[in-house]
């Protein structure tokens, strides 16, 4: 007698020609949520998905924000007496600049070896599309869901959530669950399924230095005037020490550390050769005290995540730039304020900069504090569960470095327990030109859905 397991595979095998259809269609949408000319397809794809939801039985409703709209649908007729679980994932894409490092078109999805590339295969349309076949295939076998089920796609994760976190106080009663998934998140290697206890939490910030009100002639202004590139340089250069700890006065004060089943989590073997073949870069970066993983996922960072300034157009142009940028992010971990890291730092440049060059900070929306799960919650061994019976491998723990923004508030909104996980993978491209998704993976996700809910009945 075939087990559920293997009723819903073969049902997915019956219909995967038309969920490929459809998961194309899905990717081809430009739903760039940081690029105003990119308004429209943002509004047209919330419009496909809303309409998919309620072809496969589920309300649905288009919340509108100050900034693009979130999707909330729902299927509540397992009972009263059944437990309810609310999946976010997001529809918005990061863009996908620089265009000529891609193979193929970014919104004109392709297979290649197995793998689907597209802007947004796994961040976040390709692990969003394996829910919805989940709740699509046990809808279609059985009617119904076995527990209450709730959904949150939103539609501007990679601009900081700024419109979500502005409706969650009055939408918390829409939102309330028992349990929170959070489906946006990653493995390290395909057949190591892995649930991630815990992302960091952001800040970010523009700096900008003013020397004069326009570029002057380096020959007669060089050795006068203090150049605004060389008081950047020097300004974030102080952030940090050769041993790579940050300087700043403040900024570790609130970091604990880490419990012995914490510390347990992290005895997973950092596979440098790997890491230098995936990704052409040395690990030699952070606070050297601390092992690659402590560093990228327990450990507060300070990254410059760009800097403009002068010209660097062809030819030459010998000039006094009358300004400096940069671009600063934060990864914080648990009981660090993002307000309060933010003021820090901006203090500290203002106070290093030197005199003749004006300063300006400006802190941005979209902060987050750090999420941790807890491991012995029904959610996660839930989870765990689901993934070692779909992947037929132990479920590993680990920690996430980056950060999902909403997750606390919707956490707290939801008043829930949360559980975060994914299939991507460090080789998917993320963010990146190349982007790509397993086609297995989307099966294989969509089993472990409906796994997962099976057990949260139990």
């Amino acid at each position: 007698m075939a087990t559920n397991l293997e009723i819903i595979r073969q049902l997915y095998t019956e219909g995967k020609e038309e969920a490929l259809r459809d998961f194309f269609t899905f990717l081809k949408f430009q739903s760039i949520s940081s690029e105003s000319e990119h308004k429209q397809d943002v509004l047209a794809c919330a419009q496909w998905l809303m309409d998919y939801l309620i072809e496969i039985g589920f309300e649905t409703e288009l919340w509108e924000t100050s900034g693009h709209p979130t999707i909330f649908a729902s299927h509540l007729h397992a009972g009263p007496d059944k437990p309810t679980i609310l999946i976010y994932n997001h529809y918005d894409v990061q863009p996908v600049d620089p265009l000529k490092l891609w193979d193929s078109p970014p919104f004109d999805p392709t297979i290649k070896e197995g793998e689907i590339y597209a802007r947004g295969a796994v961040d976040n349309k390709g692990q969003c599309f394996y829910v919805l076949q989940a709740l699509k295939l046990l809808l279609k076998r059985d009617g119904q869901l076995p527990i209450n089920v709730k959904l949150c796609i939103e539609g501007e994760e990679e601009v900081g959530s700024a419109g979500l976190s502005e409706i969650l106080k009055e939408k918390k009663e829409r939102l309330h669950a028992d349990y929170l998934a959070i489906v946006d998140l990653g493995m390290l290697k395909p057949d190591i399924p892995m649930i991630t206890l815990g992302v960091r939490g952001i800040v970010t910030m523009d700096v900008e230095l003013q020397g004069s009100t326009t570029d002057l002639h380096s020959g007669s202004h060089g050795g006068i005037v203090y150049n605004p590139i060389h008081a950047l340089a020097e300004v974030l250069a102080k952030c940090r020490d050769a041993s790579g700890k940050i300087t700043i006065p403040g900024f570790y004060d609130a970091v604990k550390p880490l419990s012995d089943d914490e510390r347990s989590q992290l005895a997973l073997e950092f596979d440098k050769i790997n890491y230098e073949r995936l990704f052409n870069a040395k690990p030699t970066g952070g606070e050297r005290d601390f092992s690659p993983f402590e560093r990228a996922w327990t450990r507060p960072t300070l990254e410059v995540n760009g800097i403009s300034g002068g010209y660097t157009g062809k030819g030459f142009k010998t000039v006094i730039p009358s300004f400096a940028k940069a671009k600063i992010s934060c990864r914080l971990v648990p009981n660090q304020d993002p307000h309060e890291i933010g003021k820090l730092v901006a203090d500290f440049i203002k106070k290093n900069t030197p005199e003749g060059v004006d300063v300006h900070v400006e802190i941005r929306s979209g902060v987050g504090t750090a999420v941790r799960s807890d491991l012995s919650s029904k959610i996660v061994q839930a989870f765990s569960q689901a993934y070692q019976e779909v992947f037929q491998s132990q479920t590993k723990y680990t920690f996430e470095g980056g950060s999902i923004p909403i997750v606390n508030e919707l956490s707290d909104a939801s008043e829930s327990s949360v559980v975060l996980l994914g299939l991507g993978l460090p080789g998917d491209q993320v963010h990146a030109p190349n982007e790509h998704f397993g086609i297995d993976r989307l099966e294989k996700g969509c089993l472990v859905i409906v796994r997962a809910l099976k057990i949260l009945n139990c």
